[in-house]
């Protein structure tokens, strides 16, 4: 669902909205905030319990909230990574973009999961996270920016808004960005999407594109299940995603896992070599659990679900190859030569030798085979036969020669390039 929404509203003072009560703007002429108590009133009475992450534009919001009496009770952290290296941090390696709907969104999925970390139940987490680029002190090139994204278990929300340049001092940004904030942390209360921002200048708008999740989404966000398949036949949009509550895994698929941002060429030929070795169709998997970064959100889940139309999709929580084979008993998996690597590299199992060893006999036994496809890397064609792996490992391989296979494309250069 998107929509879009003019901040302004006719008045001969300028006023915002908090709660159905108008505002006036303070004595300096500043932009207010919503009325602090009776936020923090309406998110106790919902049984929200919020986690704030500002990258630096809007953090003003926190100290606006946790300075009101009872808010300890609704604000579990606030959480201000400015540095880029502090960003990375939280979300498991550097990023393509900084100031994006996509890193906002993924910085309110860690505030989510931490708001589950700290006693929050799925239904009461909220994350909320924002993102802006601002007046500095010299021009930018593109627009003054703001986005925030909210992630609840219902719905992953983001709400963006382009400011007019040079209309206001930095300082005046931030209040803004400080006050859409507030406005979306408002909505995870009412239920309400309808943007209530005051002092916005002719032409900017809030636009909102929220991703309501089907239940079984939300079970699978909030580990009551392993596996749903998604059935994507028709796909139109958010509404033609339906799970197959009836299919759940089962014994001897051909799988092939990967996070598949984007979907190409080269996935679609090894699933189709894949098929012919194999001699059944292919099952693809998407993780939305990942080692050492958040979760996907429901508008990322809906972005890769979207590209296998006609296919078999099945979304799951195991981001390991071993939580795979859980999944997936007695399977053929598919895969490239750098993840074939890792499945016996002591580095993905806590630096254990021990454990990368069990791990290799485990899958050497319990796996009906893999599939393994050479790939570009640093330049160069990696051969899938020519790696180095233990025996065990082998015997239950089938390697894609370069002859019947090769693809120099990969999701990273499509996304830059995209960029």
């Amino acid at each position: 669902m998107r929509e879009s929404f003019t901040g302004g509203l006719r008045s001969d003072k300028p006023v915002a909205v908090a709660w159905g009560k108008m505002q006036e703007m303070d004595d300096s002429g500043r932009l207010p905030f919503p009325d602090a108590p009776g936020l923090i009133a309406r998110l106790a009475a919902a049984g929200r319990r919020v986690v704030l992450v500002s990258t630096g534009g809007g953090s003003e919001a926190i100290p606006h909230l946790v300075a009101t009496p009872g808010a300890s009770a609704v604000v579990l952290e606030g959480l201000v990574p400015y540095a880029r290296a502090s960003v990375d941090a939280l979300l498991g390696g550097s990023q393509e973009t900084y100031c994006s709907s996509r890193a906002a969104r993924r910085l309110a999925v860690v505030g989510w999961q931490r708001a589950c970390d700290y006693g929050a139940t799925p239904e009461q987490a909220v994350g909320v996270a924002v993102t802006a680029s601002l007046k500095t002190t010299q021009p930018k090139r593109g627009d003054h920016r703001i986005i925030v994204a909210v992630q609840t278990l219902d719905a992953t929300s983001v709400a963006q808004l382009v400011l007019e340049k040079e209309a206001r001092s930095r300082a005046d940004e931030e209040r803004v960005a400080a006050a859409l904030l507030l406005d979306r942390i408002a909505a995870t209360a009412t239920g309400d999407d309808t943007a209530r921002v005051a002092g916005l200048r002719p032409g900017e708008i809030v636009d909102i594109d929220v991703m309501a999740a089907p239940e079984s989404w939300r079970d699978l966000f909030a580990a009551r299940r392993r596996a749903v398949c998604v059935q994507t036949a028709s796909f139109n949009g958010p509404t033609d995603l339906t799970a197959d509550d009836e299919s759940q895994p089962t014994e001897g698929r051909l799988i092939f896992p990967g996070s598949f941002d984007p979907l190409h060429e080269g996935h679609l030929l090894m699933a189709r070599i894949a098929e012919e070795i194999a001699e059944r169709p292919v099952d693809y998997e998407l993780s939305i659990t990942n080692v050492d970064k958040p979760m996907l959100d429901y508008v990322a889940i809906r972005g890769r679900a979207s590209q296998f139309s006609g296919q078999r999709l099945w979304l799951t929580r195991a981001a390991t190859f071993l939580e795979k084979l859980d999944v997936f008993p007695k399977s053929t998996f598919v895969m490239g030569a750098d993840t074939y690597v890792r499945l016996a590299d002591p580095r993905y199992y806590g630096g254990s030798n021990a454990a990368a060893d069990r791990a290799v006999k485990r899958i050497a036994k319990e796996a009906a085979g893999l599939i393994v496809f050479g790939r570009a890397r640093n330049g160069e064609f990696e051969d899938a036969a020519q790696v180095d792996v233990p025996a065990a490992l082998k015997k239950v391989t089938y390697f894609v020669s370069q002859r019947e296979f090769r693809c120099d494309l990969s999701s990273t250069q499509l996304r830059q390039a995209a960029r």
